[in-house]
C-alpha cells in the first residue's frame, strides 16, 4: 500500500528525499545559481529568456516546484513537471554574446551543467548545514539524480553519478567557464538582492543565505567570478545561518521556505514525510 502511494522515481528510502526535504536545500538552490551562472551558454540563456529581474520569488517557486514534483512526486506528477519544462525549453534558443555561439535548452550538455551543478549543490548545502553523510550515500544520492535528470531527455550515460564522476566532470568543464555582465549581475542578485517591493517581505533572509551559500562556492570559481573573501567572512556567515536553519520553524527561513516550496510542493513535501512515517512504523 505505502509503495502504491509513492510510485515515483525515487522512494521514502532515498537519500534526495532526505536532502531535499532540508530548508538547506534553499541555500543549495542559490548555492547553484551562483555556480550556473558561469556557463556562458547557460547564462545567456537565462538572461534573454528568464524573468528573473522582474520576478524572482516566483521563478524560486517555479524551481522548488520542479525539483519537488520530479524527486518526491509520483510517477504522473513528475512526468507532468517535466513536460511543462520541455515546453518552456523549445523556446529557449539564441545566441551567445559571449561566445558568438548558438545555445539552447535542449542542448545536452547544457542541460548535465544545469542538473549536476544543482544536484551537487544541495548535497554541498546539506553536507554544510546539516549533516556530512558518508561517502557511499553521497554516491547514492548523485546515482538517484540521475533518474530525475534523464526527463528532459539527456542519455543517462552522460551524468555523473558519483562524487568522484561529479568531481571529474568539474575539472573537466572548468576551462569553458568565464565571467560575464549577465553572470556579474545574477550573482550580485543572489548575494547583494535589490530592496525591491516583491522581495522586501524576505530581503533580509535571502542576504543571509546568498551570503551562506557564496561561502560554499569553491574558491576558485570565486575567484574567477572577482567574489573571493577571507575566509573569516565566510565562516561568519555560515555560523550566522547554521542556527535559522537548526530552527527553520521560526523566521526569516520559515517564511521564504514557505513561500519557496508554495502549496503543491509543500503537499508533495507533507505525502512524502507521512509515507517515511509508515513504513518507520
Amino acid at each position: 500500500m505505502a509503495a502504491a502511494e509513492h510510485d515515483g522515481l525515487l522512494g521514502p528510502d532515498s537519500v534526495a528525499w532526505r536532502v531535499l526535504d532540508h530548508p538547506a536545500a534553499l541555500i543549495g538552490g542559490l548555492r547553484a545559481l551562483i555556480v550556473q551562472s558561469l556557463h556562458p551558454l547557460a547564462m545567456a540563456g537565462v538572461a534573454q529568456h528568464s524573468d528573473y529581474r522582474r520576478r524572482p520569488l516566483e521563478r524560486l517557486r517555479r524551481t522548488a516546484y520542479y525539483v519537488g514534483a520530479t524527486a518526491m512526486g509520483d510517477n504522473a506528477t513528475a512526468l507532468a513537471a517535466a513536460q511543462r519544462v520541455k515546453r518552456v525549453h523549445e523556446r529557449v534558443r539564441g545566441i551567445d554574446p559571449v561566445t558568438g555561439r548558438s545555445y539552447s535548452a535542449d542542448d545536452p550538455e547544457t542541460q548535465v551543467w544545469i542538473h549536476t551543478v544543482e544536484w551537487h549543490s544541495f548535497l554541498v548545502a546539506y553536507d554544510v548545514f546539516a549533516r556530512r553523510l558518508p561517502v557511499e550515500e553521497q554516491d547514492r544520492y548523485m546515482a538517484e539524480g540521475v533518474r530525475i535528470a534523464t526527463l528532459l531527455g539527456t542519455p543517462e550515460e552522460m551524468f555523473p553519478a558519483s562524487t568522484a564522476e561529479a568531481r571529474e566532470y568539474f575539472e573537466r568543464v572548468q576551462s569553458q567557464l568565464c565571467v560575464s555582465a549577465d553572470a556579474r549581475e545574477a550573482i550580485g542578485f543572489v548575494v547583494n538582492p535589490p530592496l525591491t517591493r516583491d522581495l522586501l517581505p524576505y530581503w533580509a533572509a535571502i542576504r543571509v543565505l546568498g551570503q551562506a551559500a557564496l561561502a560554499t562556492v569553491p574558491r576558485e570559481l570565486r575567484r574567477l567570478a572577482g567574489i573571493d573573501r577571507p575566509r573569516a567572512v565566510d565562516f561568519a556567515a555560515v555560523t550566522a545561518v547554521r542556527p535559522l536553519v537548526a530552527a527553520s520553524t521560526r523566521p526569516p527561513l520559515r517564511d521564504l521556505y514557505g513561500y519557496a516550496l508554495g502549496r503543491d510542493v509543500r503537499d508533495v513535501h507533507k505525502r512524502g514525510r507521512q509515507v517515511r512515517r509508515r513504513l518507520a512504523a
